[in-house]
């Protein structure tokens, strides 16, 4: 299996912790279980064309978001889902702030373990 293939199986395997994270701790926010894998990829998907936008809008408008880009992405990212797919439902604003982070931080722990524990040839720089 190439590099390439491996980091996107990690990323959408970080997303789908994240997004199951999110489905368990808060009460309205549901994804349909026939419907998880389709949600897990337009999500990664609108994540993937949404980071080089809203990247290159943040360093010539407020460069002080920077730092807060990938939280930013993942909110959009659960917003364009949810617009476009029947099998995700965010269940109102607040939930909407509470899962960004939920799945920002299980996307994170999980880009974090899957290359030590999975993908080990993750970990080494690329060549």
């Amino acid at each position: 299996m190439t590099r390439r293939l491996k980091s996107i199986l990690a990323l959408l395997a970080g997303n789908a912790i994240g997004l199951l994270l999110a489905a368990l701790l808060l009460p309205e926010f549901a994804i349909r279980p026939i419907s998880f894998i389709v949600v897990v990829i337009v999500f990664t998907l609108v994540q993937w064309i949404a980071e080089p936008v809203i990247l290159k809008l943040g360093q010539k408008r407020a460069p002080a978001i920077k730092g807060g880009i990938a939280l930013i992405v993942t909110f959009v990212g659960l917003l364009v889902t949810d617009l476009i797919t029947n099998g995700l439902t965010i269940g109102g604003i607040s939930n909407l702030l509470a899962a960004t982070l939920l799945v920002w931080l299980g996307a994170l722990i999980g880009s974090i373990v899957l290359p030590i524990y999975v993908f080990t040839e993750l970990r080494e720089p690329k060549k």
